[in-house]
């Protein structure tokens, strides 16, 4: 069944990506929370005067990110974690705790959009590697070393 989004949904697409998904998933759960809408003829091509009316403003979002991406190639991400045998995590590291160190260092980005891959947390020491979706076109993968606190000192972020 084809239809058109009315908003960003993750893990399936952002507003005004026309999808075809199973007519169950649209009828029974899409369509009713408003997330979508069925893709005729008048919806579609209502969909594409949008889109020609924000190429403007797509094209300044893609320049902002790549300010963002260019940043993140500059910052080398260290975090110290408390660690037990093995080179265990006392916790974990997920999205949201990277959203907070990279606000840290004055890149602002939401939760939502950061993802470890395999949408699991880190529970272990070494390097490790995180994607970044900042536009539908768009995704940026940055590496970050999780370090235990022992050895570092200070909080080398």
């Amino acid at each position: 069944m084809k239809i058109i989004l009315k908003k960003d949904i993750e893990n399936l697409g952002f507003q005004y990506d026309e999808l075809d998904v199973k007519p169950g998933y649209a009828r029974n759960y899409l369509i009713p929370k408003g997330y979508a809408i069925l893709a005729l003829p008048g919806t579609i091509k209502n969909t594409h005067e949008i889109l020609k009316q924000r190429s403007k403003k797509e094209n300044f979002l893609i320049e902002k990110h790549k300010e963002i991406e260019d940043k993140l190639k500059k910052l080398t991400i260290k975090i110290p974690v408390k660690t037990g045998k093995g080179g265990k995590l006392f916790g974990s590291i997920n999205n949201q705790y990277l959203m907070n160190v990279l606000n840290q260092e004055g890149v602002s980005i939401d939760k939502k959009l950061i993802r470890i891959p395999g949408n699991k947390v880190i529970k272990t020491i070494g390097k490790h590697k995180a994607t970044i979706r900042l536009h539908k076109n768009f995704e940026f993968t940055f590496n970050f070393e999780v370090l235990s606190s022992s050895s570092s000192q200070e909080a080398i972020i």
